[in-house]
C-alpha cells in the first residue's frame, strides 16, 4: 500500500506533468475557444435530439422518458458531456499514445523511469481543450438538477459525488483495458474510438431503451453505471443495491487494469531485446 510520502510524491509529479502539458497547449489559446463553440453546438444539438424524444417535453412536464421527466434527463445528458470533457481532457490525450509508445519502442524508457509506469501512461498529458465540455455539463447537470427539485443536503451532494468519482474510474478502467491491448494488437485505437461512440448511449436514461439493450449497457458495457445511476444520486433518488453495484463496479474496474496491466508487461518485448 502507498505510503503518506509516495502518495505525495505522486501528487507533485502529476502537478508538474499537468503545469508542462497546460504550458505547451496554450501557446494556440484560439484552440480553446474553438473548442467551446463545437462543445455548445454538439450540446445543443443533443438537447434538441432529446426534446425530439419527448415531443416538445420542455413545454409538457408530464411527458416522460423512460420514467423520467425532462429537466431529469436533462441531468443524465450533462452527466454525459462531463464524462465527453473528462476523455478529451485526461484520457484521449494519453491512452492513446500507448500504441506509439509499444510500435515505437519508447515503452522501454517509461517502465525504467522511477515511477509507476501505468499512472505515466495515464496521467502524463493533460489537455485544456476537453475543460468547456466538462464546465458546460457540470452546468448543465446542476441547473437541471434545480429544476428538477434535487436535494442540496450535505448526504445527498456526497453520495451523488461519489457515484461521480465511481463512473470517472469506471471509464478509465474501460479505456485503459483497451489501450493496454496494443501490447498484442498494434491498431487497437480504433476500437477505443468504438468504445468512444458507443457510451454515446449514455446520454439518455437507460431507462428509455429496451429490455434487451438495457441490460447489454448495464451488464456488458457499463453505461447505467456512468450516466444514470450518479443522475439518480445527484436528483435523490438513489437506491442502496445501485450504489452499492457502481461501487463494486468501479472496484472492479480498477483491479482489473491494474492487473491487466501487469499481465500485459509478461508479454512485452523491449525493443531493446
Amino acid at each position: 500500500m502507498a505510503g503518506p510520502g509516495r502518495l505525495a510524491r505522486y501528487g507533485r509529479s502529476l502537478l508538474r506533468f499537468w503545469s508542462t502539458s497546460l504550458q505547451a497547449e496554450l501557446e494556440y489559446p484560439a484552440n480553446f475557444w474553438i473548442e467551446a463553440i463545437a462543445v455548445l453546438g454538439n450540446l445543443a444539438g443533443s438537447v434538441f435530439v432529446l426534446g425530439l424524444l419527448f415531443g416538445g417535453a420542455d413545454q409538457d412536464p408530464a411527458a416522460r422518458l423512460g420514467g423520467w421527466s425532462w429537466h431529469q434527463a436533462l441531468v443524465v445528458l450533462g452527466l454525459y458531456t462531463l464524462l465527453d470533457g473528462l476523455t478529451s481532457c485526461v484520457l484521449q490525450p494519453n491512452l492513446s499514445r500507448i500504441v506509439g509508445h509499444v510500435q515505437n519502442g519508447t515503452l522501454d524508457f517509461v517502465l525504467l523511469k522511477p515511477v509507476d509506469s501505468q499512472f505515466w501512461l495515464s496521467a502524463r498529458m493533460f489537455s485544456p481543450w476537453g475543460v468547456p465540455g466538462i464546465a458546460a455539463g457540470l452546468g448543465l447537470s446542476l441547473w437541471a438538477a434545480g429544476r428538477a427539485g434535487a436535494s442540496w443536503e450535505a448526504w445527498a451532494v456526497g453520495l451523488a459525488a461519489l457515484m461521480l468519482v465511481s463512473s470517472a474510474v469506471i471509464l478509465y478502467s474501460l479505456w485503459f483495458l483497451l489501450a493496454a491491448l496494443s501490447i498484442w494488437f498494434v491498431k487497437i485505437w480504433n476500437a477505443t474510438e468504438v468504445l468512444r461512440y458507443t457510451l454515446v448511449a449514455g446520454r439518455y436514461p437507460v431507462s428509455a431503451y429496451p429490455p434487451a439493450l438495457r441490460l447489454v449497457f448495464t451488464f456488458v458495457l457499463p453505461v447505467a453505471f456512468l450516466t444514470t445511476v450518479p443522475a439518480e444520486a445527484i436528483l435523490g433518488r438513489a437506491s442502496v443495491p445501485w450504489t452499492l453495484g457502481a461501487m463494486a463496479m468501479a472496484l472492479i474496474a480498477a483491479l482489473a487494469s491494474r492487473w491487466f496491466w501487469r499481465h500485459a508487461l509478461r508479454y512485452y518485448t523491449s525493443a531493446s531485446s
